[in-house]
């Protein structure tokens, strides 16, 4: 029984459309590793008919005041929840996902974001007016910055694009966003229930790969580019957008260290991490990967851990038991596998270190322990359901370790001593730090790292603000 392959195309100012030249990219299935679907691989040709159909929308969706916009993404918002199961399906066969756990875990966050934002865009605050000379009233005006250039990723294809269009279009921007090339299915999705609500050229979607993005980034029209990516990526756009000085935003991953003291909960602990480590398949930039643990208690709790693994499931997307899915494409199963083949002797594993099943890129939870600061696997992020664990022997030891890596988007600190939790929030050099659990994130809060993790903040009103410009206006106030 041969299975249907759909054909995905791109969204340009309201319209579904092939590539300009009709070539195609085969989108396969990680449960199956089956081709599901054929998308389009764009080019020069087909980047220019978005950015145009995107410059030509943005002086009128601009000039809409914010209520209007606002009633806009409330629209999107109620209509991402009529269809969720149709975007649960779609993300499920782009990822493998689980079905419960992306209709209980991503779908709610995702309409609660886009109906912060559209709060949001409201509440442009500024400096008050004023006369800082005299016989001069100065405001402060801020504005959208146009067109706006966004790569997301495979990991959460539906909630980063929602990271991205939402606060861009609730700020008065025009959008063309490119999905990962292994996950285009729910964001061509997306554009086609957006499409009902918005005006032509607001929102497009460009499918492709690589060079596509390249194309959109070199593109003289945006005057922003986000990516959701890897440090290599962010580092290339940051180096192309210096060409013609675009803004940049970059959300670039992470290394999470994870610090457990003796006084903590340790049956709190590890049940807080392994989730928050193996959830998505720790397919997560902030996943509890990298476990830091106090040496009074480092055998303990690395038995705990192990036993937590052995007990996490992975499965077929419809198995309601199931902790996470499948790694997203054979290029990750492959990296995933090298880190584990590569490991030092002095390493031992604790649990998993193996594939599951001979079809699909399903990776078993694995725990590894004895390992050292300068290893590979702590160094460099391995983006798969694998945890490590060290130990230390003070908190100054715990902070050097943590902040020993290239990488600082997210940490956590696991104690009951609160004085010593609010010094390591203090010296952890991390964009966020949690105390005593992993992984919650809230519109309300920034989501953003230091280093190499890249900068600009998703979420929150810093978010929103990221997508504006500041202009000074001066007028005289004498006759």
């Amino acid at each position: 029984m041969t299975t249907e392959v759909r054909r995905l195309r791109n969204y340009i100012n309201g319209e579904f459309r092939d590539a300009a030249d009709g070539r195609t990219i085969d989108v396969v299935s990680p449960v199956t590793e089956e081709v599901y679907a054929t998308s389009p691989l764009s080019g020069p040709a087909d980047v220019d008919a978005a950015m145009e159909a995107a410059a030509a929308a943005f002086p009128a969706w601009r000039d809409l005041t914010p209520a209007e916009r606002q009633k806009a993404l409330l629209k999107i918002a109620d209509a991402f929840e009529e269809r969720a199961e149709d975007l649960i399906a779609a993300e499920s066969e782009n990822t493998g996902k689980p079905l419960g756990l992306t209709r209980s875990e991503e779908i709610p966050p995702m309409v609660d974001q886009i109906r912060f934002f559209a709060g949001a865009a409201r509440l442009l605050e500024g400096r008050s007016a004023g006369e800082y000379m005299e016989g001069l009233t100065s405001i402060v005006r801020r504005e959208p910055v146009g067109v706006c250039a966004q790569v997301a990723p495979w990991n959460y294809p539906m909630m980063m694009a929602v990271w991205k269009f939402a606060p861009a279009l609730a700020a008065g921007n025009t959008v063309v966003i490119k999905p990962s090339d292994t996950t285009p299915a729910s964001t061509v999705l997306m554009a086609e229930i957006m499409g009902q609500i918005l005006p032509k050229g607001v929102f497009n979607v460009i499918c492709g790969d690589r060079d596509t993005g390249r194309t959109m980034v070199e593109h003289p029209t945006p005057a922003m580019a986000s990516i959701t990516g890897s440090v290599r990526a962010g580092m290339q756009v940051a180096e192309s957008a210096a060409k013609d000085v675009k803004r940049v935003h970059l959300e670039l991953g992470g290394k999470a260290p994870v610090v457990v003291f003796e006084d903590a909960d340790i049956a709190k602990a590890v049940e807080g991490i392994s989730e928050a480590g193996f959830f998505n398949a720790g397919q997560d930039c902030t996943a509890a990967t990298r476990v830091l643990v106090h040496e009074s208690v480092h055998d303990e709790f690395v038995t705990a851990l192990a036993r937590a693994a052995a007990d996490t499931k992975t499965g077929q997307p419809d198995d309601e038991d199931v902790a996470y899915g499948p790694l997203n494409n054979a290029n990750q199963l492959k990296q995933v596998s090298g880190f584990i083949e590569r490991l030092p002797a002095h390493a031992k594993v604790e649990a998993g270190g193996h594939r599951v099943g001979d079809k699909g890129y399903f990776y078993a939870p694995t725990v590894v322990s004895g390992l050292k600061q300068d290893d590979e696997i702590i160094q460099n992020e391995v983006f798969g359901p694998v945890i490590t664990v060290q130990s230390f022997t003070d908190e100054k030891q715990a902070v050097g370790y943590a902040n020993g890596v290239e990488y600082a988007l997210a940490s956590s600190v696991w104690t009951t001593n609160h004085s010593r939790a609010m010094r390591m929030s203090k010296n952890l050099d991390f964009g966020c730090v949690w105390i005593n659990t992993h992984i919650p994130l809230v519109a309300e809060m920034p989501h953003g790292g230091f280093k190499k993790s890249g900068y600009g903040k998703d979420l929150s009103a810093y978010g929103f603000e990221d997508y504006t410009r500041i202009k000074h206006v001066m007028t005289s106030i004498e006759d």
